[in-house]
């Protein structure tokens, strides 16, 4: 056996890198949190780093995938990281039963909704026009749903714990590592040291020169009265809001600064001015208007492609018709003809404006004589050749 070393600088960096720069996971082991990282991203990490580019004069540290895994075993040797083993969490013997219970009574409701269907097949045959509705719903949801058909499974990822592995050996894969070097970030390294100068700075106040310590007196003094402004502000609008909502008795909804204590940026919470809406009836009434010309809308577009069905059926019939009877179509167009000459003369008559007019009692007395005797002279001439007969 080999004795292990400490590391060099260049597996410090090479290390300090993968540890930064590959993709980790944190998880509970032994009781501890620990990140952990998959060796397969780990060397495609390290190939697409700078050692895997030649320098002038130098040979590149990463050619292959095998000189990284050899690295890597390094890195591992000196306990930079350490194998893991992934042990899936059981489930108890009670929760599976119930799965199974629930999965059988699932597919006892699947069966009795089939041989419904299949029972109401003669009533659905009278309701064309339901089913041609519940047709195009379908289609909708069939569309928005990426598996039409099919229900959702619910997505459930298998919990693992991880253990100690008996082969401490670095392999290209799936298999799980275990991150036991942990160096501090240089950005949480700069925060803290601001962090404490800031400290220390506010400790030493009473000695700094004169200006500075008016300086941020009137800063402090500007900052405060920003602040009660704005508390000020959230409590005029909540105020002004209940006012208008009174007098209004509830139909007036206006609000000044709607986003001042919404969760959004320091300009958008003072934008927009104000919001107003109103929630009488008749605000009620257009709703509705609206959704009964939506609904007409769809039924009239269902009624006209009943229309054009019709339409086009008619047309067929009437064709085959005219071809059948090609001797009857005299007849018909003689009655067509007197059919358009009645129509001419009604036109006629209801176009002459002097149809109703206004009589007196003289002229209409005049007219029931005249009826008369024509009605006797149409008998004379009845009974004088019936006489001559005789």
């Amino acid at each position: 056996l080999q004795e292990v070393g400490e590391p060099f600088k260049e597996e410090k960096a090479v290390a300090k890198y993968l540890r930064f720069n590959c993709p980790t996971k944190s998880t509970n082991m032994m009781g501890h949190r620990v990140d952990y990282f998959i060796a397969s991203k780990a060397v495609d990490c390290l190939l697409d780093s700078k050692w895997a580019k030649a320098k002038k004069g130098e040979e590149a540290l990463f050619t292959t995938r095998e000189s990284v895994v050899d690295y890597c075993n390094r890195l591992l040797k000196k306990q930079f990281f350490h194998r893991a083993l992934k042990v899936m969490k059981m489930k108890p013997d009670k929760d599976t039963k119930k799965e199974k219970e629930k999965g059988k009574a699932e597919s006892g409701k699947e069966e009795e909704k089939k041989s419904k269907k299949e029972s109401g097949k003669d009533e659905k045959t009278k309701k064309e026009k339901e089913k041609e509705k519940k047709k195009d719903g379908e289609k909708d949801e069939c569309k928005k749903d990426d598996t039409p058909g099919t229900p959702k499974k619910k997505e459930t990822k298998r919990k693992f714990k991880l253990e100690p592995h008996e082969d401490q050996v670095f392999l290209d894969g799936n298999e799980v590592y275990v991150w036991i070097y942990d160096p501090v970030h240089f950005k949480t390294f700069a925060m803290g040291l601001v962090l404490v100068i800031a400290v220390i700075a506010a400790t030493l106040f009473p000695l700094w020169p004169a200006e500075m310590r008016v300086g941020v007196y009137y800063l402090s003094v500007g900052a405060g009265c920003f602040v009660a402004s704005i508390l000020l502000l959230a409590v005029a609008r909540c105020i002004l809001f209940l006012i208008i909502w009174l007098i209004t008795g509830g139909r007036h909804h206006f609000w000044f600064l709607p986003n001042l204590t919404a969760d959004v940026g320091f300009i958008d919470s003072f934008r927009p001015l104000y919001t107003h809406e109103y929630k009488g009836p008749k605000a009620d009434l257009k709703k509705e208007e609206k959704s009964e010309s939506k609904k007409q809308q769809k039924y009239d577009s269902e009624e006209k492609s009943d229309s054009e069905k019709k339409e086009e059926e008619d047309g067929k019939t009437e064709a085959t018709r005219n071809s059948g009877t090609d001797g009857s179509g005299g007849e018909r167009h003689s009655d067509t003809d007197s059919d358009r000459r009645e129509d001419d003369r009604s036109q006629h008559s209801s176009g002459n404006g002097n149809d109703f007019e206004m009589i007196t009692k003289e002229e209409l007395e005049q007219q029931t004589d005249e009826g008369d005797c024509e009605e006797e002279e149409e008998e004379d001439t009845e009974s004088g050749p019936s006489h001559g007969k005789s």
